[in-house]
């Protein structure tokens, strides 16, 4: 009979900001168990159509080779960004560790333009599809509710998107990391991120991992004019992200 296991923690966000990163990072540690594959990710307590399905569902499609790891986990990008995944984790895993990493909202935007230019899913030019992103949003084809593949300034919102999870959840069973960290620091990363999860630090775990999953150059860069527009609406939002995550984040107040 296969044991009943659950993660004991998740990466759960944000899109285009280095997740597959850590999730290759933690899958090299000998007492961790990351859920596979990788692509396509569990999206358990996103999808409703898999969340049905039970937590028993859940334990033996992703965990049921774990065999004797000390720590289980699994990353699904798109929790950041539901409130109902926030109240179904609460719900299952109330004790649950959260792990999210976030990049400077306007680089985040563009990345997920481009990744969407990569996939067939965009097709407009990067100002053109920022102005469309509302309609589009209410115009979501059924397949795609999950994917929002043209979600580009939205899921920049991070101090909102946060929030559900801020109140049901606490603060220190999440940890919110920088992208930047992951180029500018990445030993100092991973042992912070080992000590977190109570296992081993390994921060020789970092070497060569480079750069995982990237999106392609479009032949539609970012012009100078769209990147401060973006800069002035993110400004009130990157203001509350640094009151609510502290000075580490208060950088891009000013960007």
């Amino acid at each position: 009979m296969r044991k009943v296991r659950f993660p004991d923690f998740l990466i759960a966000g944000a899109p285009r900001s280095g997740t597959t990163w850590l999730y290759e990072l933690l899958d090299r540690h000998p007492e961790v168990y990351m859920a596979k594959p990788v692509q396509p990710e569990p999206k358990f307590f996103l999808v409703d159509e898999i969340y049905r399905r039970g937590m028993k569902h859940y334990s033996h499609r992703w965990f049921s080779n774990a065999g004797n790891a000390k720590i289980l986990g699994e990353k699904s990008t798109n929790y950041l960004e539901s409130p109902v995944a926030s109240e179904r984790i609460h719900k299952n895993l109330p004790g649950v560790k959260l792990i999210f990493v976030l990049r400077e909202p306007v680089e985040r935007a563009y990345s997920n333009y481009l990744w969407s230019r990569m996939n067939g899913w965009e097709h407009e030019d990067f100002a053109t599809a920022l102005a469309l992103e509302e309609q589009r949003q209410r115009e979501l084809p059924k397949e795609l509710r999950y994917v929002r593949p043209h979600a580009y300034f939205s899921r920049g919102l991070y101090a909102d998107m946060l929030l559900p999870y801020f109140g049901r959840f606490p603060r220190d069973q999440i940890l919110c990391l920088r992208f930047d960290d992951i180029f500018e620091r990445p030993q100092i990363l991973a042992e912070r991120l080992h000590r977190f999860l109570g296992i081993h630090p390994r921060p020789g775990d970092a070497r060569n991992l480079g750069i995982i999953n990237p999106s392609r150059k479009g032949a539609c860069p970012m012009t100078e004019e769209t990147r401060a527009i973006l800069r002035t609406r993110y400004a009130e939002p990157n203001r509350r992200l640094g009151q609510l995550l502290g000075s580490e984040f208060e950088m891009w107040k000013s960007s």
